[in-house]
Parts: C-alpha cells; sequence; structure tokens
C-alpha cells in the first residue's frame, strides 16, 4: 500500500483507479478493460507526479523529508558500502542504537560510516528512539571519529533526526556535553569528515555530526535550528503556524545552498528518494566517492583549515 502525503491526494486519485482496472483485468476472463486507458492514466500519474514536484512549498519539502518509507542509513550502509562492520557501545554508559556506526568499504575504499536510524516500522522506531539520540549516542561518535582518525579513515556521516533526545535521562546524562564534544570532535579531524542530510537535520543533534568538509543534502531534506512545530511554539505560541516558521526559517536545500550554509544538493527520483531507492543510493555514493577523491589530496592540517575556513564563512558579508 502507497503511503501519500496530503498534497499528493490527485496522484492517489489516478493510481487508485489504475490498480483497480488492473485487478479487473487480472480476473478471468475479463477483457472489457482496454490495455490504452490504463496506459494513458499511468501518462497521466507521471504528469501529475512531475508537476506536484516541480514546485514543493518549504512545508510539502519538511512532509516528504519525513517519509516514513524514505532510505534511511541502514539503507545507505547496505546500498552504497559492502562488508559493513558495526562497532556499537560508547564505553562509559551503553549503547544507543539511535546512532549506528561502523567500519565499511566504498568501491575498495575503507571508510567510518556513521548516522542516525530512525527505523521503517513501529517496532524498529522504538529500538531505535526515531532516531533521537541520548548522550551516549554521540559519545559513541566521538569513539567511532577517533578511531577513524587513528587508522586515517575518510568520516562519511548520515544525518537524519528531528532533534537530540530531550528527555530528563538523557540531561542527566549530560546531553548538552555530548552534543558540544562531538561537534568539537567532528570540526578537529585530519582526516576528511563528508556528511549527508538524507531526511531531517534537526536541531544541535544534527550539526554533532555535520560539522564537516562538505555538508551535502539530498533535494528534498531539511536542516534546521529547530523542527518548525518546536520553532512555531516558541514564536507564536502555537504549533498550528508551523508551515509559516518552515518558510521563515529557509531550511530546504535550495535555501541553505544560497546561504553558503551546504556545499551540494544531490538529485532526488521524481517524486522523491522514497519513490527511488536505488538510484537515490546511487547519487550519493557517486557524490561521496567524487568528494573523498577531493578532500584526500590535502594533509590533515590542511583539512582542518578547510573545514574551519567553511564555519568561518557562513554568514559572512563579503
Amino acid at each position: 500500500m502507497v503511503n501519500y502525503l496530503n498534497f499528493e491526494k490527485p496522484l492517489s486519485k489516478i493510481e487508485g483507479r489504475i490498480r483497480e482496472l488492473n485487478e479487473m483485468r487480472l480476473q478471468e476472463g475479463d477483457h472489457s478493460v482496454s490495455i490504452d486507458v490504463i496506459r494513458k492514466l499511468e501518462l497521466k500519474a507521471h504528469e501529475t507526479l512531475e508537476s506536484l514536484y516541480g514546485d514543493l512549498s518549504t512545508w510539502e519539502k519538511t512532509q516528504v523529508a519525513r517519509h516514513p518509507e524514505r532510505p534511511h542509513f541502514l539503507d545507505y550502509s547496505k546500498g552504497l558500502a559492502d562488508n559493513f562492520t558495526p562497532l556499537a557501545g560508547d564505553r562509559s554508559f551503553g549503547e544507543d542504537k539511535a546512532i549506528v556506526g561502523g567500519i565499511a568499504k566504498i568501491d575498495g575504499i575503507s571508510v567510518m560510516l556513521i548516522g542516525h536510524e530512525k527505523g521503517f516500522d513501529t517496532e524498529t522506531r522504538l529500538k531505535h528512539n526515531f532516531g533521537m539520540a541520548h548522550p551516549e549516542g554521540y559519545r559513541k561518535s566521538i569513539r567511532l571519529m577517533n578511531l577513524a582518525e587513528r587508522f586515517n579513515l575518510p568520516v562519511i556521516t548520515f544525518i537524519d533526526t528531528p532533534g537530540a533526545y530531550p528527555g530528563i535521562g538523557a540531561e542527566e546524562r549530560g546531553q548538552s556535553e555530548a552534543i558540544a564534544r562531538s561537534t568539537d570532535c567532528t570540526l578537529g579531524l585530519g582526516v576528511p569528515v563528508i556528511a549527508i542530510i538524507i531526511g531531517e537535520g534537526g536541531s544541535g543533534g544534527a550539526i554533532a555530526l555535520a560539522a564537516a568538509n562538505k555538508v551535502l543534502m539530498l533535494e528534498h531534506s531539511i536542516y534546521t535550528v529547530a523542527s518548525p512545530e518546536a520553532s512555531a511554539s516558541i514564536l507564536w505560541r502555537s504549533s498550528e503556524k508551523a508551515k509559516l516558521a518552515a518558510t521563515a526559517m529557509k531550511i530546504t536545500s535550495k535555501d541553505l545552498k544560497k546561504l553558503g550554509v551546504i556545499d551540494h544538493i544531490i538529485d532526488e527520483p521524481i517524486g522523491g528518494a522514497h519513490r527511488g531507492r536505488p538510484q537515490a543510493i546511487m547519487q550519493t555514493k557517486l557524490e561521496i566517492l567524487k568528494n573523498i577523491a577531493e578532500l584526500s589530496l590535502l594533509s590533515p592540517q590542511d583539512i582542518r583549515k578547510h573545514r574551519r575556513e567553511k564555519f568561518l564563512k557562513i554568514g559572512r558579508n563579503i
């Protein structure tokens, strides 16, 4: 069953009719439905999909970024890398499954992959806490990044979180300190760091893994200091103004590319990454390899300098 977003209702009606006609044709001896009629509807569905995704509003992009069928970290680790070996625990408190990381190879290049994982059904979403990490998740990422530097492995991070977990236990164990140390560690690495926002890039929970040499965004992902709902609650004391907040905050890939916050936009298949997972994953793989090749020419000192200058340049008036 296709999971349609609110703005995709025109498409859902057409594709629903196509499914009905195909089912009728499959019934034994039913030749009343012309294949030409189905083909015309399929063409209309494709044209409708192109039209809908040709000019998405900021709020519609937010819905796409949150789509439950959008590929997550584990999909990317399986689709673009070989021999992914997960490494667990922060060696201090415990294992946080909201952040998954480990060593892998991409076309023969050894790398460290780290990313938020939201899960794909009720059981796995609870297991991964909807991608909202605890302090031990960020301390695990620090451990893995330090390991990557020791063995000279490029670090590839995948960001997809509404934000760090805001619970009492997380705060008691030093959530803000863990996020700050993870951000500091990412900024100080002498190996290339490439961050890809694949869905939601929310709050400090995102920047803890995104202080990279190159920050890439999938076309319909979002990257924001706080979720539109949280921002609306703060500014207007009403989460119902989330659409207005989303537009005002400039959270789309196009907005952030213009502002210099990100470096490159990865095109998605028509209809979003969830409609063409293999294509989206392959596009991401090609960009990763391209950036690894570019950054691998730099010395550790130049890599740190490149990263420092990148972030100091954001917001600077020239």
